[in-house]
């Protein structure tokens, strides 16, 4: 993959722009928006990866010089100096340039591309190892705080701590706990990407949180006080008279927590449905009688 074709930039671009552009593409293409979409859910994943990659200085400059191989770079330039310390070097500046190291659809084994380049010293190089993947799944409300996971990958047990307010489709890379590295070298990463299920109370987008509350008639007409549900339980909201049906009342701070920012939460935007009322007595009727024709 091209990271900055994903994301719609030049090479050259700066950090500002490539942070504008994942944001643009992550709220287009984000899974709350696009359901049951899986292209939109693929692209959601790789606008992601790209720009984990090119919005870290030292990720993306390893990523300009060694295209696909740059997980590889360390090795590489290790490899290089073994080789200009035995008297060996480089024709050009591209280690790859016979080898498709910028997008060439043909694969060919590390070892063999090394091998092929340093002769007997790729015995000794050390590569590090595959990425994992999973997908965890998770509810609304168990992100909406700090939860305390184990995970089994491989017959191994990982204690993970999720921070609260983590997206659907975010991705999180826990170091070393990939694959095992060759010759020595580091074991791989595993990436873990949130499946945040629906909540049947809230609709989430971003920080804030949606609902719709049934309102009495009477309330609507004469005002008054309902309670709300929110994630920490429910809480009074003043309704004024004369409410429409459709009105929005926001409680600001009672939304979802933002990721990794302690203290800082979105709204709760809710939506007022006047109920009408049922079973009227005779005299109730009467009463909406005179009112209709006053």
């Amino acid at each position: 993959m091209d990271y900055y074709q994903i994301l719609g930039v030049a090479r050259g671009a700066t950090t500002e722009e490539i942070r504008k552009a994942y944001r643009k593409l992550a709220r287009k293409y984000h899974p709350d928006l696009n359901p049951n979409d899986k292209e939109a859910e693929k692209r959601f994943k790789e606008i992601n990866e790209a720009n984990e990659v090119l919005s870290d200085p030292d990720s993306r400059k390893k990523y300009d010089k060694y295209g696909d191989q740059w997980k590889h770079a360390d090795q590489i330039e290790a490899a290089q100096r073994e080789r200009a310390a035995a008297g060996g070097g480089f024709s050009g500046g591209d280690p790859f340039g016979g080898f498709g190291g910028r997008g060439d659809d043909q694969e060919q084994d590390l070892r063999d591309i090394f091998g092929s380049m340093f002769g007997g010293a790729a015995g000794r190089m050390r590569f590090r190892g595959q990425d994992y993947q999973a997908e965890l799944q998770m509810s609304l409300r168990d992100a909406a705080r700090t939860e305390k996971r184990t995970l089994t990958v491989n017959g191994k047990q990982i204690r993970l701590t999720i921070p609260a307010g983590v997206e659907n489709g975010q991705t999180i890379r826990i170091k070393g706990h990939g694959g095992p590295g060759m010759n020595g070298g580091p074991a791989g990463d595993l990436l873990i990407t949130f499946a945040i299920t629906d909540d049947p109370m809230f609709k989430r987008e971003g920080s804030n949180l949606y609902q719709t509350l049934d309102l009495p008639l009477y309330t609507a007409v004469l005002g008054g006080e309902v309670m709300v549900p929110t994630l920490d339980g429910q809480v009074k909201a003043t309704v004024k008279p004369e409410t429409q049906n459709g009105t929005v009342v926001r409680l600001k701070g009672k939304g979802f927590p933002v990721y990794k920012k302690e203290g800082s939460f979105g709204d709760l935007f809710v939506t007022l449905q006047v109920k009408l009322p049922v079973n009227l007595t005779d005299r109730q009727r009467e009463l909406f009688k005179q009112l209709a024709s006053s």
